[in-house]
């Protein structure tokens, strides 16, 4: 799937009492626009604390001069409260992947290039200072230029990577230029014959290189994601033999460059799509992980049937056990079914249970939680689930910190004390978000 999206949203203006109220605490300092408390998905993150709120003067509500009779103020639902879960090692490591800490590894694509390195501090910090392993990004495919490494972004994330010695890199690579142009199928099978006889091996070679130039020989590379689909010139589909002969070919080229120490994840998507993924497996001496990429879909399909269909979950697991290899998650997240928590909770619990060596949540829309304004819902799933998770050896000693009850409060917004009238007839609290300037990516 594509990893760049953009979205834009409209908000409203509060009518009646609001504008009055609102005015009136804008008069008080420079903040600027009001919203609704309750709407917990603002477009840039913060630390998890919320900022003071600045000192507001009481706003005056006229009354008009009638009689009115008097209404009963609803009392505010109780919301149980989420604790995250309790947690056990992992049981499998891939070659070149130290894996001593009791938390699986996690992080999330925020965008290829440096503003993705620069997210993940803070999408950290809206988790409640969770330690987020696994940085995620992407080769473009236009040019074979792109593919071998020739990117200036890439210097960033090994910076990155290399800050700390538990911290993984999964990069996805391409294995054709030219990548997402719609090309035939009869021209696929002409490329992956021709990469099959080894017309493209330099390429790999090069990218190989670059990555030990960079100190990032350990590099987790997700080749030809997706290849059971339709989407990229580097499919499967119009030659299954060629394509398996092509992927052996470039994890050999690149295994022979002095001083790497890459691991090669083999990840098709959910379900059969074009061609079972399985006939696409290039064999168990150049695959570390088998990994796969579930997104909710199709429109109307449940968690329990993705698990159960054909090529599904469970056949995932099932297979990686199989051949003795670790599973992972390069990409998930929310689809055709929209804003799905139920989704959420069970992905993340399904994780919990089979304990890939990464996964990484596709986060922007329509897919997301944090980037997303479209999913408050999954947000605080996902949220919940994950505030405060560390790696430490010892995770008994300092007990992880107690994820926000109920509706998640805004980031950069402090809310103002009306009174349960004003309150119950505006449908609830208003807050002054000072981030509106900066509200674009």
């Amino acid at each position: 799937m594509a990893p760049q999206h953009r979205r834009v949203r409209a908000r409203g203006m509060a009518v009646g009492a609001a504008a009055v109220i609102v005015s009136a605490a804008l008069a008080a300092g420079p903040a600027a626009g009001a919203v609704r408390a309750e709407d917990s998905r603002p477009a840039r993150p913060a630390p998890t604390e919320p900022p003071a709120a600045p000192a507001v003067p009481a706003p005056t509500v006229p009354t008009p001069n009638i009689s009115t009779p008097e209404v009963p103020v609803p009392e505010a639902p109780v919301v149980p409260p989420v604790h995250p879960p309790s947690l056990t090692p992992p049981s499998v490591t891939p070659p070149g992947q130290e894996q001593d800490r009791d938390v699986p590894a996690f992080g999330a694509f925020l965008a290829s290039d440096d503003r993705g390195v620069a997210r993940m501090q803070q999408l950290s910090r809206w988790l409640g200072g969770a330690e987020l392993r696994v940085g995620h990004t992407y080769l473009p495919g236009n040019r074979w230029s792109d593919i071998e490494g020739d990117i200036q972004f890439l210097e960033s994330w090994a910076d990155w990577r290399n800050a700390e010695d538990d911290r993984m890199l999964v990069l996805n690579v391409p294995l054709q230029e030219r990548n997402e142009e719609g090309v035939s199928d009869e021209e696929v099978r002409t490329l992956l014959r021709r990469g099959a006889a080894g017309e493209f091996d330099h390429h790999f070679r090069a990218l190989a290189e670059r990555l030990v130039a960079l100190k990032v020989p350990d590099t987790i590379l997700v080749l030809g994601w997706e290849m059971n689909g339709v989407t990229y010139t580097h499919r499967c589909g119009p030659d299954p033999e060629s394509w398996k002969k092509y992927w052996n070919r470039i994890v050999r080229t690149m295994r022979a460059v002095p001083g790497q120490n890459f691991t090669f994840d083999f990840t098709p998507s959910r379900g059969r799509d074009a061609v079972p993924w399985t006939e696409c497996y290039p064999g168990d001496d150049t695959v570390d992980i088998v990994g796969m990429d579930s997104y909710d879909q199709p429109s109307g399909m449940s968690f329990d049937e993705q698990i159960e269909e054909p090529y599904g979950l469970q056949a995932h697991v099932d297979f990686a056990k199989a051949h003795g290899k670790p599973i992972s998650y390069p990409e998930w997240g929310l689809f055709r079914n929209g804003d799905n928590p139920e989704y959420m909770r069970r992905m993340l619990e399904w994780m919990e249970e089979h304990r890939p060596l990464y996964n990484t949540v596709t986060d922007y829309c329509p897919h997301g939680v944090w980037q997303c304004d479209d999913n408050p819902d999954s947000s605080r799933v996902y949220r919940s689930f994950l505030y405060g998770r560390t790696h430490d050896a010892d995770p008994d000693a300092t007990p992880a910190p107690t994820a926000p009850e109920g509706p998640l409060p805004p980031r950069n917004c402090a809310p103002l004390d009306l009174g349960r009238w004003v309150e119950h007839w505006l449908g609830g609290k208003l807050c002054l978000r000072f981030d509106w300037w900066s509200r674009t990516r």
